[in-house]
């Protein structure tokens, strides 16, 4: 385990540690180094609450491990207490999680409370709606999920896949209104995207047959 990796899974009984340090040098030599250890154990009391393990998250979903990234997540007891950029990420990462795991009112929720804690990019709050629309749509309601994914393009998105997916299921959707017209609007613009995403391509290319069919 890296130096910086148990720093972050001790950080409490480092502190406490710290803090009998302090008053051993406090009484045995003296308070002007006793404070020392004493203010590092308050900052590392202060980072176990507002930042929690979630710096250490991106090394584990970059490697792929998601099985160590969802141990890290369920590490923060408070989250209420996370400093709010990070709160937003932690539900997010919350959410993905939960669709992966087929609940999708869990993952709804958890979406939500990111978007009422305000997300630190305008991009990262289209990519919630953009999830949000997915969800809507597997669930059925066809109305909430046009909504969701017209703000997700309207607010905007992270990159061309991700705006590709939002105009596909935008197009997927007049189809199934009859909206042709739109859906036909709503599919050019996804590809022109030029998503370079395998399934994103390959979906636009599906939906390419389907569109050549539709009359006018």
């Amino acid at each position: 385990m890296s130096f910086r990796k148990i720093l972050v899974f001790y950080r409490i009984p480092i502190a406490v540690l710290l803090i009998a340090l302090g008053f051993f040098l406090g009484f045995k030599v003296t308070w002007w180094v006793a404070w020392i250890p004493m203010l590092i154990a308050v900052f590392m009391v202060i980072a176990y609450f507002l930042v929690g393990p979630m710096t250490l998250i991106q090394g584990y979903m970059e490697a792929g491990d998601m099985e160590g990234a969802q141990k890290l997540i369920n590490m923060v007891k408070f989250p209420n207490l996370l400093y709010k950029p990070i709160r937003s990420s932690y539900y997010m990462l919350q959410a993905n999680f939960s669709t992966i795991g087929e609940d999708l009112d869990k993952a709804e929720m958890q979406l939500r409370k990111g978007l009422e804690t305000g997300m630190p990019e305008k991009e990262y709050e289209g990519t919630a709606y953009l999830q949000l629309g997915a969800i809507a749509q597997k669930k059925g309601n066809t109305k909430e999920a046009y909504e969701n994914l017209r703000k997700a393009v309207k607010i905007g998105l992270p990159d061309k896949d991700n705006e590709a997916t939002a105009y596909l299921q935008l197009s997927s959707i007049c189809i199934q209104r009859r909206d042709f017209r739109n859906a036909k609007i709503y599919f050019n613009k996804a590809k022109a995207c030029k998503a370079t995403n395998v399934q994103v391509v390959e979906q636009v290319k599906e939906m390419a047959k389907y569109i050549a069919r539709i009359p006018g």
